[in-house]
């Protein structure tokens, strides 16, 4: 009967079923989470809120807070009570027909149904438990007693004669009930702990869930944009081939009707030519003096070389020259062309971008917290007991970003705390982790942006440059442009200014590095 006034008392007013996913509102009455969401909504419009159960009234829609404890009540409730037809017990004195079971009693080792239970001896040796098959369990298997006893040294559970005369003489025992009820308080308070850790958990996931979305639309996007760059260089390349090849044709022709008229040209003197020699020879043959002195035009025919042959001579070997090869125009303005393209395509496809700066856990220092969404790194006081990993910084509160860069240009925002201490820049994967060559800028292998003793400082391979004293911003540019082997700092105020400008040429992939001495400093851009 407890245990059915109980499952009355875990009931929802409003459904009158047993609480789901119950919540509590300010005025500390439970209901399910479906129930009362649909029982406000109804209200919504009417100028507030209440209770369905005190009718206390609330301005504003109420939260719902959460009732772990009632929940795993009700968990606890369901697992380890179940309804007696769900059992499968029966009582042991209805042998007329079989009745469900309520109760089982230890001493008389019987089940019983609610009419037994009521005429059943209330004496303090008949052990009430729920129903059972199996009672023999719930006695000693050496004195064949009733266990009531927890002995808190060996723990385990024990009857009478155990504690008094047996092996667990002498040792601190307790009752079953109140061993049960600090096991409960235990199991419940790592059962809230193991919420909350889920709870973080999840919250985590969504979060990189969110990120890794993100990650998705942006790669997408910039698939399509590539995609249609190169639609569109094909095409302006199609277009200039096209054209070369129509300048060329052109070309051919206009110097293939050039020549057809040149040959014909040729081919006419050339048979004027053949006309005179054969004139001449026949004047060769003749064996009358008179008649060859007598022949006109023997200037002419004795001297076929002078005159408009050496005209015709000098043409054509004007024309030859012409013809030697096509006109170099068009190649020089294709190879402009392609110039052009080539630029173009340049300054589309590296275009400087955002980055991304997501934290890598797997190299920060100990000391060094790193939030959920891997943007922020915060200095504590509490070592973080991060696993030993070779990528991991051991002496300073330092860490890398997890994307590395090794073309085009980027750049990424950062605000850093004013009351902190912290360096930001950029170094080689291959930095030391350890000593003060893994500081950044004390080294070869990184270069940084310092705050330090409320004064900006820029610093490489251990040669630090003040900054001018008027920079009011906490917000900083880090620019990279890997081919062109410059790394850029400006402070993000109205207008952008430029602070110092690293040159050198880049032979490592390069990645974002972080160091808080104290305060905190977070990644600002948005992928």
């Amino acid at each position: 009967m407890a245990s059915a006034d109980l499952r009355e008392e875990l009931d929802c007013s409003i459904c009158l079923t047993t609480y789901t996913d119950p919540v509590m509102l300010r005025c500390g009455h439970n209901f399910c989470r479906v129930c009362i969401d649909r029982v406000l909504d109804t209200q919504d419009g009417s100028g507030g809120y209440s209770c369905p159960e005190c009718r206390e009234e609330f301005q504003e829609r109420p939260a719902l807070l959460k009732d772990f404890a009632l929940r795993k009540l009700i968990q606890n409730l369901l697992t380890t009570q179940p309804t007696p037809r769900e059992t499968g017990i029966f009582c042991t004195y209805c042998v007329d027909s079989p009745v469900p079971a309520v109760r089982s009693c230890l001493h008389c080792e019987a089940s019983l149904c609610d009419k037994h239970l009521k005429v059943h001896s209330k004496s303090p040796e008949h052990v009430l438990s729920d129903p059972s098959t199996s009672l023999e369990n719930r006695k000693c298997s050496v004195h064949k007693e009733l266990i009531k006893y927890y002995c808190t040294k060996d723990d385990i559970c024990i009857c009478v004669s155990c504690s008094l005369a047996g092996e667990h003489r002498g040792h601190q025992v307790e009752m079953l009930d109140e061993a049960s009820e600090k096991k409960k308080k235990k199991l419940i308070n790592i059962l809230q702990k193991l919420i909350t850790k889920r709870e973080e958990t999840e919250e985590r996931v969504q979060s990189l869930e969110e990120l890794r979305r993100k990650a998705q639309e942006k790669a997408s996007g910039e698939a399509e944009r590539v995609t249609a760059l190169f639609i569109d260089i094909r095409r302006r390349l199609d277009d200039l081939e096209k054209r070369v090849l129509s300048d060329i044709s052109r070309q051919e022709k206009e110097k293939s009707l050039s020549l057809s008229a040149l040959i014909q040209k040729l081919e006419i003197q050339k048979d004027e030519l053949s006309r005179k020699m054969g004139h001449i020879e026949e004047l060769c043959n003749m064996t009358d003096p008179l008649t060859v002195l007598q022949e006109p035009d023997t200037g002419d025919l004795c001297d076929p070389e002078e005159g408009g042959g050496d005209e015709d001579t000098g043409g054509h070997d004007n024309q030859r020259h012409d013809v030697d090869g096509l006109d170099v125009t068009v190649i020089s303005d294709t190879l402009h062309t392609l110039c052009d393209i080539i630029s173009g395509i340049r300054s589309r496809i590296y275009v400087m971008v955002p980055a991304d700066i997501l934290l890598d856990v797997n190299t920060a220092g100990n000391y060094l917290h790193i939030s959920d969404d891997l943007k922020t790194a915060t200095r504590t006081q509490e070592k973080q007991n991060y696993p030993k990993t070779a990528e991991r910084f051991q002496d300073y509160p330092q860490v890398m970003s997890s994307r590395r860069f090794t073309s085009g240009r980027h750049y990424w925002d950062v605000e850093g705390s004013r009351k902190g201490m912290w360096s930001v820049g950029m170094c080689y994967p291959s930095i030391s982790k350890i000593g003060r060559q893994s500081y950044i800028g004390d080294n070869n292998k990184s270069w940084g942006l310092k705050w330090y003793n409320n004064q900006y400082s820029v610093i490489h391979d251990s040669n630090e440059i003040q900054l001018c004293d008027n920079i009011s911003s906490d917000r900083f540019r880090i620019c990279l442009d890997y081919e062109a082997g410059e790394l850029s700092f400006y402070e993000l105020c109205d207008p952008i200014r430029h602070l110092h400008t690293f040159t050198t040429t880049f032979t490592e992939p390069l990645r974002a590095v972080l160091c808080v001495w104290e305060g905190s400093i977070w990644s600002t851009t948005n992928f």
